[in-house]
């Protein structure tokens, strides 16, 4: 089977490799050539630590065999599966999936990685909406197991069906979902982590107080602030705003201390400073 995924960035390139793991054909792309050349390193030790564990059967080199990275989309013409996987944004997407349905065969799946936007609105961008669904990884997507297969109106029973078949081939756990703001997991995430964002600007505890709190308390491996700098605070935000916009719930609100710190630069692991410096 070829796969295309589209954006190489840190949930692009996992799910690259998830699907090459799986003995697939991947065309990893992206506009960016520093992401790529990153893509590249990251498979790499991600490989390597999977097989010193003893949890791939191949040799690293086997399966980065199957991943061509290149910038240009066009060669992923004729794929069987398209996963888009950029960032969070509308304008951005359809300029992607517009130029997926000039290159996808007439039964080839499109799926997006979108942790938040509607994808009955992202349907209406390709040509066939029943080959059209939501497929979002969770990060970092070789070691996650949950897989949220999230369903438009116009998806089709057999797209569906063929990508719980698929998700369980690579080792993953499929959940189908309604198109819903948030789906389940960020639906029931995003409160969590504002929660915890206020309570550290409020003063209520420190940072690492918290953490401590709902790792130890609650029994959670990492703790919200740890996990919102891990998703990055700018997607945490992006996801914040869609659900906050669409449902009206305070709950969602982004905090302004979140704000602030996304319009500073602190992102996270990803730019090496946001709620902890890495």
């Amino acid at each position: 089977m070829k796969v295309t995924v589209i954006g190489a960035g840190t949930m692009g390139n996992g799910i690259a490799q998830v699907f090459a793991q799986g003995g697939n054909e991947v065309v990893l792309t992206d506009i960016v050539e520093p992401v790529l050349e990153k893509a590249r390193d990251t498979i790499a030790n991600s490989l390597e630590r999977l097989s010193k564990k003893g949890l791939i059967s191949e040799t690293p080199d086997q399966v980065k065999r199957r991943i061509t990275f290149t910038k240009s989309i066009d060669d992923g013409a004729g794929s069987d599966i398209y996963v888009e996987a950029i960032v969070e944004k509308v304008e951005l997407k359809k300029d992607i999936l517009q130029k997926i349905n000039e290159m996808a065969n007439e039964d080839s799946i499109i799926a997006t990685n979108t942790s938040s936007i509607s994808i009955n609105y992202l349907s209406g961008f390709v040509k066939h909406p029943e080959n059209f669904l939501g497929m979002h990884f969770f990060n970092p997507p070789p070691v996650m197991k949950l897989i949220e297969i999230v369903t438009g109106v116009r998806t089709s029973k057999k797209a569906v069906e063929k990508i719980q078949e698929i998700s369980k081939d690579l080792g993953k756990e499929p959940v189908v979902v309604k198109d819903y703001p948030g789906f389940v997991a960020n639906r029931v995430l995003m409160p969590l982590l504002r929660e915890a964002i206020v309570a550290y600007e409020e003063g209520v505890a420190s940072k690492e107080d918290i953490d401590k709190t709902v790792k130890l308390g609650l029994n959670h491996p990492m703790g919200p602030l740890e996990l919102a700098d891990f998703v990055g605070l700018d997607v945490t935000y992006d996801v914040m705003k869609v659900l906050y916009d669409e449902f009206g719930d305070p709950r969602y609100k982004p905090p302004i201390t979140l704000r602030n710190m996304v319009n500073a630069g602190l992102l996270g692991r990803k730019t090496g400073e946001g709620f902890y410096k890495y």
